[in-house]
C-alpha cells in the first residue's frame, strides 16, 4: 500500500504529457488521426520516426497526418535533442501539441466547496480557484449562478475571457447521465431529473459536458496521475459520499446508460442505516463523513455539537479517536469494515490491477489500518494469488476540477478529430 498527497498538477518543468498511455496497436478502431494526436499529448513531446514505429503505420501516413495536425494549429514542430552523440549532430525535430490551440474549464460542485481549474490543450493547469458553500441543496437557478461565479473568477486568475474557453467539464455527486446531459439525483440539487448541460451551456454560453464527480478523479487519475500507463484500475472516492469510478482497456466505463459503478449505494445490510439517497443500507451510509458524524452524535452524546460545521466535527472526533476514546474509535473501526467489504466486492467483481482510495477523507488512517486491508483480503475469493495493490491519494479538492477538465479536453479532441460521418458510423 502507498500512501502520496502530492498533487499530479505540473505547473513548471518539461512538458511530460498527458493523457492514457495506451500501448501500440490496442485502440485501432480509433481513426489513425486521432490517435496520432493523443499519442503526441501523451508523450509530450515526439519524434515523427517514433510514432510511426509506437503506431505501427508508414513513415508516409504520419507525415501526412502529422503537416495535416499542424496546418490546423493543433501541433507544433520543436527542436529536440540532437541525434547521435556527438554535439555537432543534426538538431532532430519534434511534434507537441500547441498549447494555445484550445483551453477547457473543469468546474466540480460539491456540498462544501467549489473547485473550477483551466488547463491548455496540451493538458497543463493554467489557473486554478476554490469558493466555500453553505450546506444543503441548491435550485437550479442558484447553481447556475454559483457555477457563473466560480468561472469568472477562474478565468480572472488565468487572464482569459470566457470566449477563449472551447468547454466546460461539470461534476456534482449522485447519479449523473454523463450522454444525456441529465442530473438525475444529486445532493447539491433540490430536484431530480435535471437537464443541467443544457441549462448550463444556455446560461453560460460554452458547451457543457456533466460527469458524476467519482468519474472526475477517475479522470484525473487517468490522465495524469498513476493510472495513465494502466489498462484498469479502480478510483474508491470517500467524501461526504462514497463513489467509485473504474478503468477497463484505457477507458473510463459508465455502464450502458451511464449510471454504473455506484459503489456507495451497493447494500451491505438490509433495512439499515438511511442513506441520503433516501434508500437504506447503502454502503456509504456507513463510510461516508455524514455517517460517521451521526455515530458521533449518538455514540459519544455529541447532540450539542449539531450547530458545528462537519469538518469541526469529524476532526473532533479523529483527535478522540487518536487519543485513545474506546468509542471513537470503534466509530472508525465499523466505517473501515463496512469499506472493506465495498473493496473486497470490487475485487470479486472486477479484479483490478490498482485500487485507489482517493478523497480528503483518506487522511483519516482508521479508514484503511491494516486490520481493514486484511479483512478486506479475508473476504475476497481465495485463488491462492496476491490481493490488488491499494493506494492512497489525499489529493485536495482541486484535482476534481482538474478531471473535470480533462473531460471537457477529452470532448474536444474527440470534436476536433473525428469528424461527423466517421461519428455516425461508429
Amino acid at each position: 500500500m502507498t500512501a502520496t498527497g502530492d498533487s499530479p498538477n505540473r505547473k513548471t518543468g518539461p512538458r511530460l504529457g498527458c493523457g492514457p498511455l495506451i500501448p501500440s496497436l490496442s485502440d485501432s478502431q480509433r481513426p489513425l488521426r486521432q490517435q496520432i494526436f493523443e499519442r503526441i499529448r501523451a508523450a509530450g513531446q515526439i519524434a515523427r520516426v517514433q510514432l510511426s514505429k509506437e503506431l505501427g503505420v508508414s513513415p508516409a501516413s504520419v507525415t501526412t497526418l502529422t503537416s495535416e495536425l499542424i496546418e490546423a494549429g493543433l501541433i507544433e514542430e520543436v527542436s529536440g535533442p540532437r541525434e547521435g552523440d556527438s554535439p555537432r549532430g543534426r538538431p532532430a525535430v519534434a511534434l507537441q501539441v500547441r498549447a494555445t490551440a484550445r483551453y477547457v474549464v473543469g468546474i466540480k460542485l460539491s456540498d462544501r466547496e467549489h473547485t473550477a481549474a483551466i488547463v491548455d490543450f496540451a493538458g497543463t493547469l493554467i489557473a486554478g480557484t476554490s469558493l466555500s458553500r453553505r450546506p444543503g441543496a441548491m435550485d437550479l437557478d442558484t447553481l447556475l449562478d454559483v457555477t457563473e461565479s466560480l468561472l469568472n473568477r477562474v478565468c480572472a486568475e488565468a487572464g482569459l475571457k470566457r470566449a477563449d474557453l472551447s468547454a466546460l467539464g461539470l461534476g456534482l455527486p449522485g447519479f449523473v447521465d454523463s450522454s444525456a446531459g441529465e442530473v438525475l439525483w444529486s445532493s447539491v440539487l433540490n430536484k431530480r431529473n435535471v437537464a443541467l448541460a443544457g441549462a448550463a451551456s444556455a446560461r453560460l454560453g460554452l458547451p457543457v459536458h456533466i460527469d458524476n464527480d467519482a468519474n472526475l478523479v477517475t479522470l484525473a487519475e487517468l490522465w495524469f496521475g498513476v493510472g495513465r500507463q494502466l489498462p484498469d484500475f479502480a478510483v474508491v472516492t470517500i467524501e461526504h459520499g462514497v463513489g467509485m469510478g473504474f478503468v477497463i482497456n484505457h477507458r473510463i466505463f459508465r455502464g450502458s446508460r451511464g449510471l454504473g459503478m455506484e459503489l456507495g449505494h451497493t447494500k451491505v445490510q438490509l433495512d439499515g442505516a438511511l442513506c441520503r439517497c433516501g434508500q437504506r443500507g447503502c454502503l456509504e451510509a456507513y463510510v461516508a463523513d455524514y455517517a460517521l458524524a451521526r455515530e458521533a452524535t449518538t455514540a459519544l452524546n455529541w447532540t450539542h455539537k449539531d450547530s458545528q460545521a462537519m469538518t469541526v466535527l469529524l476532526e473532533s472526533l479523529y483527535d478522540h479517536a487518536k487519543a485513545g476514546n474506546g468509542a471513537a474509535r470503534s466509530i472508525f473501526r465499523r466505517a473501515g469494515r463496512y469499506l472493506a467489504v465495498g473493496l473486497a466486492n470490487v475485487v470479486n467483481l472486477f479484479d483490478p490491477e490498482l485500487i485507489i482510495l482517493s478523497g480528503e477523507r483518506m487522511r483519516y488512517d482508521y479508514l484503511y489500518a491494516a486490520d481493514t486491508l486484511a479483512e478486506m483480503e479475508a473476504l475476497m475469493l481465495n485463488t491462492g494469488r496476491p490481493a490488488p495493490k491499494i493506494e492512497i491519494h489525499a489529493w485536495g479538492d482541486l484535482l476534481w476540477a482538474h478531471g473535470a477538465a480533462a473531460l471537457a479536453l477529452s470532448e474536444v479532441t474527440e470534436a476536433l478529430l473525428v469528424p461527423a460521418r466517421e461519428v455516425a458510423a461508429q
